[in-house]
């Protein structure tokens, strides 16, 4: 190397550093957007009722890919459609970066089926990581309302929701397997 070139990498590093794109997403844009979800999801996303999921601590890709599941009715539920109409790609990536960087909480539930649900939840976990945390597109089950997460196998099972995988899964799943599962990750 010559004497030259630390600033000739100095000059590259702030070329490049100019032309690199800028993160989109703004947790305090997404906290003010967020008021329109407080009356079903909860304050800071934490759901106090079993009909809507938690969105704290929810994987952010996730979010996003729901909510553009929504806008574009691929996803189906009126109210969210409605919510989703009115959102651009800034305030959707905004959205989930809020809710994302808030804590998780447990949802409870019978521990004794917390227990049965454990010793099946392995065939989850590939995809919804180790912990139930969530993988990137796969949603966070952990804490999750357990009557929210049974409805949701129960609506991949019947086909009202569609998703390859998790309708082939869940079409193997009996009524007391789903209610164990839900428990389980509900738990945790």
């Amino acid at each position: 190397m010559t004497s030259k070139s630390p600033p000739f990498i100095l000059s590259l590093f702030l070329t490049l550093s100019f032309t690199l794109p800028v993160s989109a997403e703004d947790i305090s844009a997404g906290e003010q957007k967020a008021s329109a979800c407080i009356g079903c999801h909860g304050q800071r996303g934490g759901s106090g009722s079993p009909q809507w999921p938690s969105l704290a601590a929810q994987q952010s890709p996730y979010l996003v890919n729901q909510l553009k599941a929504f806008k574009t009715g691929s996803r189906s539920n009126a109210m969210m459609q409605s919510i989703a109409t009115h959102l651009s790609s800034e305030d959707m990536d905004n959205l989930a970066a809020y809710f994302s960087s808030q804590k998780a909480g447990k949802a409870g539930g019978d521990s004794a089926l917390a227990k049965a649900g454990e010793s099946k939840a392995s065939m989850c976990l590939g995809c919804h990581g180790l912990s139930a945390e969530g993988n990137g597109q796969f949603p966070r089950l952990a804490g999750q309302h357990p009557e929210y997460l049974e409805q949701q196998l129960k609506n991949f099972k019947s086909g009202i929701r569609k998703n390859g995988p998790m309708q082939a899964l869940a079409a193997n799943l009996s009524e007391a397997d789903i209610k164990a599962l839900a428990v389980y990750f509900g738990s945790l």
